[in-house]
């Protein structure tokens, strides 16, 4: 096919010539085609897309149908566990208030003391400077103290003649939603009066194992009416362990025990009101509160809870 030229008469010279080409009308001739192809491009995808599904968005349209159809149900399903959640939660703080004479734990008792600290955002930036530094000089003031004093506390704990007391859990995986009272005055659950309470209260299932927490010799093995099945064991360092109201007793008088060793089981034998593991702490015969002696078990959170439940639950369970 020939090609098509243009010519223009030239008067001067007195005949035909081909015209010029002009840049411009190349220019847009491309920027046309590009468009038309462009469009074209776009219709081709948007009729494929109309008319035409992959293996993928195939699926999805079933799914999405899918949960369409169950959402409702699962919307009648969320309200009915709100509803019943909230029921427990009612029963629940019934039986702390009629039974512990305390508030029910929530999802972490400590949370709590959060909400003290959104009242600094009224106070003028001002005094937080000044109360901020006067705080940062009284520790800077306190630090040499508290150097000296661990100091010491490493001094004694490289002296091997230095008896540590029993440190870990008498029931694995303890946490504190199961800590009950510990010692000092509680409300006995017999007597409805404040007695002096011995020992601290850990909430756990009928035949759970019962460990024992140090190195020890075990003094007394045998039931009485008050405590029940009693496991007593002496350490070194002046220290002795109580593990009351067991079920089952593992050991016996004069046997010598591993810490983590199994001495029992937890249960309700003598006065108790639920199955528990009453566990006493006593150093030279004097009785301590056992939850000073998990600090290096768990975490700090965590035992700060447990302290926390220990000390606000006002009646013991036997």
């Amino acid at each position: 096919m020939a090609k098509h030229r243009r010519f223009v008469f030239d008067a001067e010279n007195f005949h035909f010539g081909e015209a010029p080409r002009k840049i411009w009308r190349a220019v847009l001739r491309l920027v046309l085609y590009m468009l038309m192809t462009l469009t074209l491009a776009v219709l081709t995808y948007g009729v494929f897309a109309l008319f035409f599904r992959t293996d993928t968005e195939r699926r999805l349209r079933r799914e999405i149908r899918l949960y369409e159809r169950l959402y409702p149900e699962l919307e009648a399903r969320s309200g009915l566990l709100e509803d019943a959640i909230a029921d427990l939660q009612h029963k629940d703080d019934r039986i702390y208030d009629q039974v512990f004479h305390a508030s029910a734990p929530g999802l972490d008792p400590m949370e709590a003391m959060e909400e003290s600290f959104a009242v600094a955002d009224s106070i003028p930036a001002g005094e937080l400077v000044g109360y901020t530094a006067h705080k940062a000089d009284s520790l800077l003031a306190h630090s040499a103290d508290v150097e000296a004093a661990f100091k010491q506390i490493f001094g004694i704990l490289s002296d091997p003649q230095t008896s540590l007391p029993p440190m870990i859990l008498p029931i694995n995986d303890i946490t504190y939603p199961q800590v009950g009272a510990s010692t000092g005055r509680k409300i006995n659950p017999f007597y409805k009066a404040y007695v002096y309470h011995e020992g601290l209260d850990l909430i756990v299932t009928r035949g759970t194992p019962v460990l024992a927490t140090a190195d020890g010799t075990v003094v007394t093995a045998a039931s009485s009416r008050t405590t029940g099945n009693t496991v007593r064991i002496r350490h070194d360092g002046g220290y002795e362990t109580v593990y009351a109201h067991l079920e089952s007793m593992s050991v016996r008088a004069g046997q010598r025990v591993r810490t983590g060793q199994k001495v029992g089981a937890v249960g309700m034998s003598g006065q108790a009101v639920a199955p528990h593991l009453h566990y006493g702490v006593r150093k030279d015969g004097v009785a301590v509160n056992p939850v000073g002696c998990f600090f290096a078990s768990v975490s700090p959170s965590e035992f700060a809870n447990m302290l926390y439940m220990s000390v606000n639950t006002m009646q013991s369970m036997d």
